[in-house]
């Protein structure tokens, strides 16, 4: 039974990994900018723009509270506009990375406004501009808790990758969907579970061991 299974089961963890790998890298890129400015823009910070925190704030919260397979079936049309199809995987990636960004920017925020204050006057003392206490300051002293919560999306994004496999975008949900619930196959749903545990495992401790290395106490 498992040699029959075990091609398709590399497939599927394959495919979770590359709609979860894409969409944090995605997500990453855009929620990046977004967290520093969500952190740095309101009045009399680093990069005063009180009416910026106004408008997004309220937008980043709205789209933290919509249930994410909600937001899936919603952003179908945008979905097409993107990679011409909302079925398979390289369609999931387009809701999972919606879904991450506005959380990945709260992270981020998070993390730098836990960040000294005095290191940043200490650096405005020595005569840098805003941007270079963002990437000379703010970013590497959030690096750890950055990274931490990079860690927490990625086993966020691999459950919902999950929750899309049901409606067709291939994976490790779609295999449990497929072959495990509709064949009555309690023995797949439980490989699959299994897989998804030590993806998870695997994914914590690589996140676990970065920020680790990232924290400058620990050297």
């Amino acid at each position: 039974m498992f040699s029959t299974l075990a091609p398709i089961l590399l497939q599927a963890t394959w495919e979770t990994l590359y709609m979860v790998g894409v969409s944090l890298f995605l997500a990453t890129a855009l929620g990046l900018p977004l967290g520093v400015l969500l952190a740095t823009s309101g009045r009399g910070e680093l990069l005063e723009a009180p009416l910026f925190q106004k408008l997004i704030g309220p937008i980043v919260n709205a789209t933290r509270s919509v249930p994410f397979i909600i937001l899936a079936v919603a952003i179908i049309p945008f979905t097409r506009l993107i990679v011409g199809t909302s079925i398979g995987t390289s369609a999931a990636i387009v809701p999972l990375t919606v879904a991450a960004i506005p959380f990945i920017a709260r992270i981020i925020e998070g993390a730098i406004r836990e960040v000294d204050g005095g290191l940043i006057e200490a650096a405005q003392a020595m005569g840098a501009r805003p941007l270079q206490v963002v990437s000379k300051v703010l970013l590497p002293e959030a690096l750890p808790g950055i990274i931490h919560g990079l860690t927490l999306t990625a086993v966020t994004l691999i459950g919902y990758s999950a929750m899309v496999g049901a409606v067709g975008a291939g994976g490790l949900g779609d295999l449990g969907i497929r072959y495990g619930y509709q064949r009555f196959r309690p023995d797949v749903m439980a490989l699959v579970v299994i897989t998804l545990i030590v993806v998870v495992q695997a994914v914590q401790m690589l996140g676990d061991r970065l920020a680790r290395k990232a924290d400058k106490r620990n050297i």
